[in-house]
């Protein structure tokens, strides 16, 4: 089964690569002296491999890391470790984004085609998914639409993250499954909107020209400062996690003026409600 890093795995990785670094040692230096070929090390350190505390442990040991800094090293290699519920979906999920976004104190989505999958109705996605993935089976199908619908247990947690999420007003008129899915999707956004951690905000069309005709992208934000935040761009031929502080820096401006130019979430949630009424008239 491949590891998928969670935010925990990440910020070990960093560490491990950080304390290194810190005693002047490479890659072969660490292998040689643990007696470990460089690629276990350097999987370790790009979290590429689950962690193993005791493996943790004997790096922490060639450092010199006394407790109880050890000690917190450890248990958060066992953390990074833990399997959460997406494992059980490995065959539907390719990469580490719903490990991340599933420990998230903060969403920020910009889409410009479709609804974000955290808040699709079943029918929608299955209507997105049988047409968009192109699978070869109706089990392949019903398999994904078991997973997004687990995945949007995320926003029922009382520790449930902020969502921000803004799409263009062209997905309102997309009939995306036909007139009876969509009017309930759009019913199911209005609803949505009462949740007190999210907020839905509609890019209109006499907007013209903006910021976010690159494409879609997702900012997710952690509580712990050690954690930085991370920018994922989706696409076809595969997935972009970016963490760098100018690449971070550039796509909150992005959705900071993506935002300025969107409907208020009042005006938002007025829209769709009309949207949804003009719908099924």
């Amino acid at each position: 089964m491949t590891y998928r890093p969670t935010v925990r795995g990440r910020r070990l990785a960093r560490e491990l690569r950080r304390m290194r670094d810190g005693q002047g040692l490479t890659l072969q230096d660490v292998a040689d002296r643990l007696g470990w070929s460089r690629a276990t090390v350097s999987r370790l350190e790009t979290g590429q491999t689950r962690p193993r505390h005791g493996d943790v442990a004997d790096i922490l040991d060639l450092y010199g890391v006394p407790s109880p800094e050890r000690d917190a090293y450890i248990n958060l290699a066992r953390e990074a470790g833990q399997r959460g519920w997406w494992t059980a979906y490995a065959d539907v999920f390719a990469g580490s984004y719903v490990a991340l976004e599933d420990e998230a104190s903060q969403i920020s989505t910009w889409d410009p085609q479709l609804v974000h999958g955290l808040l699709q109705t079943e029918e929608y996605a299955r209507a997105v998914i049988t047409t968009g993935r192109m699978l070869p089976g109706r089990a392949q199908i019903e398999r994904r639409i078991a997973a997004r619908l687990t995945r949007q247990a995320l926003l029922d947690r009382e520790d449930a993250p902020r969502l921000h999420v803004v799409f263009d007003e062209a997905v309102l008129y997309r009939p995306i499954g036909g007139k009876t899915v969509m009017n309930d999707q759009l019913r199911s956004l209005a609803e949505a909107v009462r949740r007190p951690r999210v907020t839905i905000q509609v890019l209109p069309y006499d907007v013209g020209e903006h910021a976010g005709l690159d494409g879609r992208f997702t900012i997710l934000s952690y509580p712990d400062p050690a954690d930085p935040d991370i920018a994922y761009v989706e696409g076809t031929m595969g997935d972009v996690y970016l963490e760098s502080v100018e690449a971070i820096a550039q796509h909150k401006a992005r959705f900071d003026k993506i935002t300025a130019l969107a409907l208020p979430p009042e005006e938002s949630a007025r829209l769709l409600l009309d949207a949804a009424r003009s719908g099924s008239t």
